[in-house]
Protein backbone atom coordinates (compact mmCIF):
# COMPACT_ATOMS: atom_id res chain seq x y z
CA UNK A 1 0.00 0.00 0.00
CA UNK A 2 1.25 3.13 -0.74
CA UNK A 3 2.28 5.79 1.90
CA UNK A 4 -0.60 8.28 1.43
CA UNK A 5 -2.96 5.57 1.10
CA UNK A 6 -1.66 3.82 4.18
CA UNK A 7 -1.53 6.83 6.14
CA UNK A 8 -5.54 7.81 5.29
CA UNK A 9 -6.30 4.49 6.15
CA UNK A 10 -5.09 4.60 9.62
CA UNK A 11 -6.33 7.78 9.87
CA UNK A 12 -10.00 6.88 9.49
CA UNK A 13 -9.36 4.28 11.41
CA UNK A 14 -8.59 5.70 14.38
CA UNK A 15 -10.46 9.23 14.03
CA UNK A 16 -14.56 7.10 12.96
CA UNK A 17 -14.72 4.39 15.80
CA UNK A 18 -13.85 7.36 18.19
CA UNK A 19 -15.98 10.24 16.19
CA UNK A 20 -18.86 7.79 16.76
CA UNK A 21 -17.90 7.13 20.49
CA UNK A 22 -17.29 10.79 20.77
CA UNK A 23 -21.02 11.75 19.60
CA UNK A 24 -22.79 9.04 21.57
CA UNK A 25 -21.02 9.85 25.27
CA UNK A 26 -21.22 13.61 24.59
CA UNK A 27 -23.24 14.27 27.86
CA UNK A 28 -20.80 12.60 29.88
CA UNK A 29 -17.64 13.88 29.00
CA UNK A 30 -17.37 16.78 30.86
CA UNK A 31 -19.92 15.34 33.67
CA UNK A 32 -18.55 11.61 34.93
CA UNK A 33 -15.34 10.45 36.08
CA UNK A 34 -13.30 13.95 35.49
CA UNK A 35 -9.62 13.88 35.52
CA UNK A 36 -8.32 16.44 38.29
CA UNK A 37 -6.33 18.17 35.68
CA UNK A 38 -9.23 19.70 34.84
CA UNK A 39 -10.05 20.90 37.80
CA UNK A 40 -6.80 22.53 38.02
CA UNK A 41 -7.13 23.69 34.60
CA UNK A 42 -10.30 25.77 35.07
CA UNK A 43 -8.75 27.76 38.61
CA UNK A 44 -5.95 28.34 36.45
CA UNK A 45 -7.69 30.20 33.91
CA UNK A 46 -9.62 31.73 36.03
CA UNK A 47 -7.19 32.72 38.96
CA UNK A 48 -3.59 32.04 37.87
CA UNK A 49 -3.31 29.16 40.00
CA UNK A 50 -2.49 25.50 39.53
CA UNK A 51 -4.00 23.66 42.16
CA UNK A 52 -7.85 23.10 43.53
CA UNK A 53 -8.74 26.45 45.65
CA UNK A 54 -7.35 30.40 44.42
CA UNK A 55 -4.21 31.16 46.29
CA UNK A 56 -3.48 27.55 47.32
CA UNK A 57 -1.05 26.23 44.98
CA UNK A 58 -1.19 22.10 44.73
CA UNK A 59 0.90 19.22 42.94
CA UNK A 60 -1.92 16.64 44.27
CA UNK A 61 -2.29 15.82 40.41
CA UNK A 62 0.62 14.42 37.89
CA UNK A 63 0.74 18.01 35.83
CA UNK A 64 0.76 16.88 32.34
CA UNK A 65 -3.01 16.68 31.24
CA UNK A 66 -3.86 19.99 33.03
CA UNK A 67 -1.60 21.54 30.64
CA UNK A 68 -2.82 19.74 27.78
CA UNK A 69 -6.28 21.21 28.94
CA UNK A 70 -5.19 24.81 29.72
CA UNK A 71 -4.71 25.73 26.20
CA UNK A 72 -7.64 24.28 25.11
CA UNK A 73 -10.04 25.85 27.19
CA UNK A 74 -8.59 28.96 26.97
CA UNK A 75 -8.58 29.45 23.37
CA UNK A 76 -11.64 27.59 22.41
CA UNK A 77 -13.75 26.64 25.71
CA UNK A 78 -14.58 24.10 28.15
CA UNK A 79 -16.70 22.16 25.81
CA UNK A 80 -17.41 18.23 25.21
CA UNK A 81 -16.29 19.15 21.86
CA UNK A 82 -12.82 20.54 22.59
CA UNK A 83 -11.99 18.00 24.70
CA UNK A 84 -13.37 14.84 22.53
CA UNK A 85 -11.79 15.88 19.03
CA UNK A 86 -8.13 16.94 20.62
CA UNK A 87 -8.13 14.14 22.01
CA UNK A 88 -9.01 11.85 18.72
CA UNK A 89 -6.35 13.85 17.47
CA UNK A 90 -3.81 12.56 19.89
CA UNK A 91 -4.83 8.96 19.39
CA UNK A 92 -4.19 9.60 15.90
CA UNK A 93 -1.02 10.63 16.29
CA UNK A 94 -0.26 7.58 18.40
CA UNK A 95 -1.65 5.28 15.87
CA UNK A 96 0.97 7.29 12.91
CA UNK A 97 4.00 6.65 15.60
CA UNK A 98 2.82 3.19 15.87
CA UNK A 99 3.04 2.65 12.15
CA UNK A 100 6.42 4.39 11.84
CA UNK A 101 7.77 1.90 14.13
CA UNK A 102 6.67 -0.88 12.40
CA UNK A 103 7.12 0.65 8.96
CA UNK A 104 11.02 1.64 9.75
CA UNK A 105 12.74 -1.60 12.32
CA UNK A 106 9.81 -3.91 10.44
CA UNK A 107 7.94 -3.81 7.62
CA UNK A 108 5.76 -1.50 6.21
CA UNK A 109 2.56 -4.50 6.47
CA UNK A 110 3.77 -5.47 10.01
CA UNK A 111 3.34 -1.36 10.57
CA UNK A 112 0.16 -0.98 9.11
CA UNK A 113 -0.92 -3.92 10.73
CA UNK A 114 0.32 -2.84 13.93
CA UNK A 115 -1.26 0.84 13.41
CA UNK A 116 -5.00 -0.97 12.81
CA UNK A 117 -4.44 -3.09 15.75
CA UNK A 118 -4.18 0.38 18.03
CA UNK A 119 -6.65 2.22 16.24
CA UNK A 120 -9.20 -0.46 16.60
CA UNK A 121 -8.26 -1.86 19.93
CA UNK A 122 -12.11 -1.68 21.75
CA UNK A 123 -11.20 -0.75 25.05
CA UNK A 124 -9.19 2.88 23.52
CA UNK A 125 -12.03 3.41 21.31
CA UNK A 126 -14.41 4.50 24.37
CA UNK A 127 -11.31 5.39 26.33
CA UNK A 128 -9.81 7.91 23.90
CA UNK A 129 -12.29 10.05 23.92
CA UNK A 130 -12.96 10.46 28.13
CA UNK A 131 -11.14 12.59 30.03
CA UNK A 132 -8.12 10.57 31.00
CA UNK A 133 -4.57 11.12 31.49
CA UNK A 134 -3.93 7.92 29.97
CA UNK A 135 -4.35 9.30 26.26
CA UNK A 136 -1.08 11.12 26.51
CA UNK A 137 0.48 8.47 28.06
CA UNK A 138 -0.33 6.24 25.22
CA UNK A 139 1.39 8.90 22.99
CA UNK A 140 3.93 9.49 24.99
CA UNK A 141 4.71 5.81 25.17
CA UNK A 142 4.89 5.40 21.47
CA UNK A 143 8.00 8.57 21.05
CA UNK A 144 9.82 6.86 23.41
CA UNK A 145 9.82 3.58 21.84
CA UNK A 146 10.47 5.21 18.52
CA UNK A 147 13.02 7.60 19.93
CA UNK A 148 14.56 4.82 21.61
CA UNK A 149 15.36 2.37 18.52
CA UNK A 150 16.39 5.63 17.02
CA UNK A 151 18.66 6.75 19.27
CA UNK A 152 19.86 2.71 19.22
CA UNK A 153 20.89 2.82 15.59
CA UNK A 154 23.84 5.77 16.54
CA UNK A 155 23.60 6.15 20.43
CA UNK A 156 25.01 9.57 21.13
CA UNK A 157 23.97 12.66 22.89
CA UNK A 158 22.19 14.74 19.83
CA UNK A 159 19.32 11.67 19.49
CA UNK A 160 19.61 10.72 23.50
CA UNK A 161 18.79 14.32 24.69
CA UNK A 162 15.11 14.74 23.03
CA UNK A 163 14.60 10.73 24.17
CA UNK A 164 15.40 12.04 27.31
CA UNK A 165 13.07 15.29 27.50
CA UNK A 166 10.13 12.72 25.74
CA UNK A 167 10.38 10.11 28.82
CA UNK A 168 10.69 13.86 31.19
CA UNK A 169 7.05 14.38 29.72
CA UNK A 170 5.74 11.10 29.88
CA UNK A 171 7.02 11.17 34.09
CA UNK A 172 5.09 14.24 34.33
CA UNK A 173 2.12 12.73 33.12
CA UNK A 174 2.75 9.23 35.08
CA UNK A 175 5.14 9.41 37.90
CA UNK A 176 4.92 5.58 37.64
CA UNK A 177 7.86 6.02 34.40
CA UNK A 178 10.12 7.85 37.23
CA UNK A 179 12.88 4.54 36.77
CA UNK A 180 12.05 4.55 32.79
CA UNK A 181 15.44 6.73 32.12
CA UNK A 182 17.53 3.81 33.98
CA UNK A 183 15.89 1.02 32.23
CA UNK A 184 16.26 3.17 28.68
CA UNK A 185 20.09 3.76 29.57
CA UNK A 186 20.82 0.53 30.20
CA UNK A 187 19.07 -1.07 27.22
CA UNK A 188 20.75 1.09 24.93
CA UNK A 189 24.38 0.73 26.91
CA UNK A 190 23.71 -2.94 25.64
CA UNK A 191 23.30 -2.08 22.35
CA UNK A 192 25.72 0.08 21.69
CA UNK A 193 28.34 -1.08 23.82
CA UNK A 194 30.06 1.51 26.85
CA UNK A 195 32.57 3.98 25.42
CA UNK A 196 32.88 7.58 26.05
CA UNK A 197 30.41 8.81 23.27
CA UNK A 198 27.63 6.34 24.92
CA UNK A 199 28.41 7.60 28.42
CA UNK A 200 27.67 11.49 27.32
CA UNK A 201 24.95 9.83 25.25
CA UNK A 202 23.67 8.39 28.91
CA UNK A 203 23.86 11.43 30.46
CA UNK A 204 21.83 13.33 28.40
CA UNK A 205 18.85 10.73 28.70
CA UNK A 206 19.04 11.77 32.19
CA UNK A 207 20.11 15.82 31.70
CA UNK A 208 16.51 15.75 28.73
CA UNK A 209 14.70 14.03 31.61
CA UNK A 210 15.53 16.35 34.32
CA UNK A 211 15.33 19.63 31.80
CA UNK A 212 11.16 18.63 31.90
CA UNK A 213 10.85 17.35 35.61
CA UNK A 214 12.86 19.69 37.19
CA UNK A 215 11.17 23.15 36.96
CA UNK A 216 8.09 21.53 38.13
CA UNK A 217 9.42 19.74 41.40
CA UNK A 218 11.07 22.86 41.88
CA UNK A 219 8.08 25.18 41.73
CA UNK A 220 6.28 22.38 44.10
CA UNK A 221 9.09 23.32 46.80
CA UNK A 222 9.00 26.69 46.20
CA UNK A 223 4.80 26.92 46.08
CA UNK A 224 3.51 23.97 47.85
CA UNK A 225 6.39 23.02 50.36
CA UNK A 226 8.40 19.95 49.03
CA UNK A 227 10.01 18.04 45.96
CA UNK A 228 7.76 16.21 44.70
CA UNK A 229 6.58 15.48 41.21
CA UNK A 230 3.11 14.43 42.72
CA UNK A 231 2.14 15.07 46.35
CA UNK A 232 -1.01 12.50 46.06
CA UNK A 233 0.77 9.23 48.24
CA UNK A 234 -2.51 8.26 49.52
CA UNK A 235 -3.17 6.64 46.50
CA UNK A 236 -0.12 4.75 47.22
CA UNK A 237 -1.14 3.90 50.62
CA UNK A 238 -4.87 2.52 49.19
CA UNK A 239 -2.84 0.41 47.20
CA UNK A 240 -0.64 -0.96 50.21
CA UNK A 241 -2.65 -1.69 53.29
CA UNK A 242 -4.48 -4.39 54.90
CA UNK A 243 -7.65 -3.71 53.46
CA UNK A 244 -6.75 -3.20 50.27
CA UNK A 245 -6.60 -7.28 48.76
CA UNK A 246 -10.46 -8.00 50.57
CA UNK A 247 -11.51 -4.46 49.31
CA UNK A 248 -10.07 -5.50 45.62
CA UNK A 249 -11.26 -9.27 45.75
CA UNK A 250 -14.68 -8.00 46.71
CA UNK A 251 -15.10 -6.01 43.25
CA UNK A 252 -14.14 -2.59 45.09
CA UNK A 253 -11.19 -0.40 43.65
CA UNK A 254 -8.56 1.63 45.69
CA UNK A 255 -10.73 4.52 46.50
CA UNK A 256 -13.17 2.26 48.26
CA UNK A 257 -10.21 0.72 50.61
CA UNK A 258 -11.71 1.75 54.26
CA UNK A 259 -9.98 4.77 55.49
CA UNK A 260 -9.73 5.91 59.40
CA UNK A 261 -11.75 8.96 60.46
CA UNK A 262 -8.59 10.18 61.90
CA UNK A 263 -6.77 10.80 58.81
CA UNK A 264 -6.68 14.44 57.77
CA UNK A 265 -8.70 15.86 55.19
CA UNK A 266 -6.98 15.56 51.42
CA UNK A 267 -6.51 18.79 49.60
CA UNK A 268 -9.21 17.16 47.61
CA UNK A 269 -11.48 16.77 50.33
CA UNK A 270 -10.70 20.18 51.29
CA UNK A 271 -12.03 21.27 47.36
CA UNK A 272 -14.98 19.56 47.79
CA UNK A 273 -15.79 21.16 50.92
CA UNK A 274 -14.75 24.56 49.98
CA UNK A 275 -17.27 24.63 46.96
CA UNK A 276 -20.10 23.43 49.42
CA UNK A 277 -19.36 25.88 51.98
CA UNK A 278 -16.58 28.14 50.88
CA UNK A 279 -14.49 27.46 54.18
CA UNK A 280 -10.67 26.06 53.02
CA UNK A 281 -9.76 24.21 56.02
CA UNK A 282 -6.30 23.84 56.98
CA UNK A 283 -4.08 21.33 55.41
CA UNK A 284 -0.40 20.32 54.62
CA UNK A 285 -0.45 18.23 51.57
CA UNK A 286 4.11 17.50 52.17
CA UNK A 287 3.09 16.16 55.31
CA UNK A 288 0.75 13.71 54.29
CA UNK A 289 2.78 13.05 51.41
CA UNK A 290 5.74 11.71 53.60
CA UNK A 291 3.40 10.39 56.30
CA UNK A 292 1.84 7.88 53.65
CA UNK A 293 4.98 7.33 52.15
CA UNK A 294 5.86 5.65 55.68
CA UNK A 295 3.15 4.17 56.25
CA UNK A 296 3.43 2.18 52.71
CA UNK A 297 7.03 1.22 53.38
CA UNK A 298 6.06 0.30 57.04
CA UNK A 299 3.33 -2.20 55.44
CA UNK A 300 5.52 -3.94 52.94
CA UNK A 301 7.81 -4.74 55.92
CA UNK A 302 5.46 -5.84 58.51
CA UNK A 303 2.66 -7.56 56.15
CA UNK A 304 4.75 -9.53 52.91
CA UNK A 305 2.25 -11.80 52.77
CA UNK A 306 -0.59 -9.38 52.20
CA UNK A 307 1.70 -7.05 50.04
CA UNK A 308 2.64 -10.60 47.79
CA UNK A 309 -1.01 -11.26 47.51
CA UNK A 310 -1.67 -7.02 46.15
CA UNK A 311 0.86 -7.99 43.79
CA UNK A 312 -0.12 -11.24 42.31
CA UNK A 313 -3.83 -9.97 41.96
CA UNK A 314 -2.14 -6.63 40.41
CA UNK A 315 -0.64 -8.59 37.90
CA UNK A 316 -3.66 -10.26 37.19
CA UNK A 317 -5.69 -7.54 37.12
CA UNK A 318 -3.14 -6.17 34.31
CA UNK A 319 -3.23 -8.51 32.14
CA UNK A 320 -6.39 -10.25 31.94
CA UNK A 321 -7.86 -9.97 28.58
CA UNK A 322 -11.35 -8.52 30.18
CA UNK A 323 -11.70 -5.31 31.48
CA UNK A 324 -11.33 -4.79 35.02
CA UNK A 325 -14.42 -4.49 36.62
CA UNK A 326 -14.97 -2.30 39.92
CA UNK A 327 -18.09 -0.91 41.79
CA UNK A 328 -19.16 2.61 40.55
CA UNK A 329 -17.80 2.20 36.87
CA UNK A 330 -19.20 3.54 34.11
CA UNK A 331 -22.13 2.53 32.38
CA UNK A 332 -21.98 -0.72 34.84
CA UNK A 333 -24.45 -3.35 33.71
CA UNK A 334 -25.18 -1.81 30.11
CA UNK A 335 -24.02 -2.33 26.87
CA UNK A 336 -20.49 -0.77 28.33
CA UNK A 337 -19.87 -3.88 30.85
CA UNK A 338 -20.69 -6.07 27.40
CA UNK A 339 -17.74 -4.59 25.61
CA UNK A 340 -15.69 -4.78 28.16
CA UNK A 341 -16.60 -8.84 29.12
CA UNK A 342 -17.19 -9.55 25.52
CA UNK A 343 -15.70 -7.24 22.82
CA UNK A 344 -12.54 -6.26 24.58
CA UNK A 345 -11.48 -10.40 25.33
CA UNK A 346 -12.33 -11.42 21.53
CA UNK A 347 -10.05 -8.29 20.66
CA UNK A 348 -6.64 -9.22 23.10
CA UNK A 349 -6.74 -13.10 23.39
CA UNK A 350 -6.14 -13.23 19.65
CA UNK A 351 -3.54 -10.26 20.00
CA UNK A 352 -1.66 -11.96 22.96
CA UNK A 353 -1.41 -15.43 20.87
CA UNK A 354 -0.73 -13.73 17.86
CA UNK A 355 2.57 -11.49 20.22
CA UNK A 356 3.44 -14.71 21.63
CA UNK A 357 4.40 -15.73 18.16
CA UNK A 358 6.02 -12.88 17.17
CA UNK A 359 7.99 -12.46 20.22
CA UNK A 360 10.52 -15.31 18.47
CA UNK A 361 10.09 -13.82 14.90
CA UNK A 362 11.33 -9.87 15.43
CA UNK A 363 14.16 -8.87 15.78
CA UNK A 364 16.55 -9.64 19.09
CA UNK A 365 16.41 -5.83 19.41
CA UNK A 366 13.06 -5.43 19.41
CA UNK A 367 11.97 -8.19 21.11
CA UNK A 368 14.26 -7.22 24.30
CA UNK A 369 12.98 -3.38 24.37
CA UNK A 370 9.58 -4.86 24.27
CA UNK A 371 10.13 -7.78 27.18
CA UNK A 372 11.91 -5.12 29.58
CA UNK A 373 9.08 -2.16 28.51
CA UNK A 374 6.04 -4.92 29.63
CA UNK A 375 8.09 -5.95 32.35
CA UNK A 376 8.41 -3.22 33.95
CA UNK A 377 5.11 -2.19 32.99
CA UNK A 378 4.30 -5.20 35.46
CA UNK A 379 6.73 -4.48 38.42
CA UNK A 380 5.12 -1.33 38.69
CA UNK A 381 2.08 -2.58 38.82
CA UNK A 382 2.73 -4.71 41.11
CA UNK A 383 4.39 -2.08 43.44
CA UNK A 384 1.35 -0.02 43.16
CA UNK A 385 -1.89 -1.70 41.69
CA UNK A 386 -3.02 -3.17 38.39
CA UNK A 387 -5.87 -2.29 35.95
CA UNK A 388 -6.53 -2.84 32.09
CA UNK A 389 -6.23 1.53 31.70
CA UNK A 390 -2.48 1.13 32.77
CA UNK A 391 -1.79 -1.48 30.31
CA UNK A 392 -3.30 -0.20 27.26
CA UNK A 393 -0.58 2.34 27.05
CA UNK A 394 1.89 -0.38 26.17
CA UNK A 395 -0.56 -2.31 24.26
CA UNK A 396 0.98 -1.34 21.04
CA UNK A 397 4.46 -3.23 21.77
CA UNK A 398 2.11 -6.75 21.69
CA UNK A 399 0.75 -5.61 18.08
CA UNK A 400 3.91 -4.93 16.61
CA UNK A 401 4.59 -8.26 17.35
CA UNK A 402 1.31 -9.86 16.33
CA UNK A 403 1.67 -7.83 13.06
CA UNK A 404 5.18 -10.42 13.13
CA UNK A 405 3.20 -12.88 13.35
CA UNK A 406 0.17 -11.82 11.00
CA UNK A 407 2.81 -11.36 7.59
CA UNK A 408 4.97 -14.48 8.77
CA UNK A 409 1.83 -16.73 8.80
CA UNK A 410 0.49 -15.36 5.47
CA UNK A 411 3.78 -15.76 3.96
CA UNK A 412 4.11 -19.24 5.09
CA UNK A 413 0.47 -20.13 3.54
CA UNK A 414 1.44 -18.53 0.06
CA UNK A 415 4.81 -20.62 0.08
CA UNK A 416 3.07 -23.88 0.68
CA UNK A 417 -0.36 -22.89 -2.20
CA UNK A 418 2.99 -22.14 -4.37
CA UNK A 419 4.95 -25.75 -3.25
CA UNK A 420 1.50 -27.57 -4.10
CA UNK A 421 0.89 -25.30 -7.46
CA UNK A 422 4.46 -26.53 -8.18
CA UNK A 423 3.93 -30.32 -7.47
CA UNK A 424 0.58 -30.56 -9.33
Amino acid sequence: MRTRSAVLLLVLATALPRLAALLHERGAILASFTDKGDDFARTFLATGTYGFIPGHPSAYTQPLYGWFLIPLYWIFGRHWEVVGLAQICVAVATTLIVWQIGRRWLTPAVGLLAGLAVALHPYLVWHDVHMNREVLDHLLAAAIVFLTLHAAERFGWRRALPLGAVVGLGILGNVRLEALPFLLAAYLLWRAGISRRTALATLAIFAGAALLVLPWVVRNKVSVGCFAVTTDARALWKANNVNTYTTLKHGGWIDHVPQPKSFPPTPQDVYDRWKRTGVVVPYNECAQMNEFQRKVVSFWIHHPADKARIAVLSAEWLWQPSVVETRGRPGAGGWLDTLRTTAEPAYMIPLYLLGAIGLFLVPRFLAALAVLLLGYQTLVAMLFVGETRYRVPWDFLIALLAGTALVELARRVRARRSERVVTA
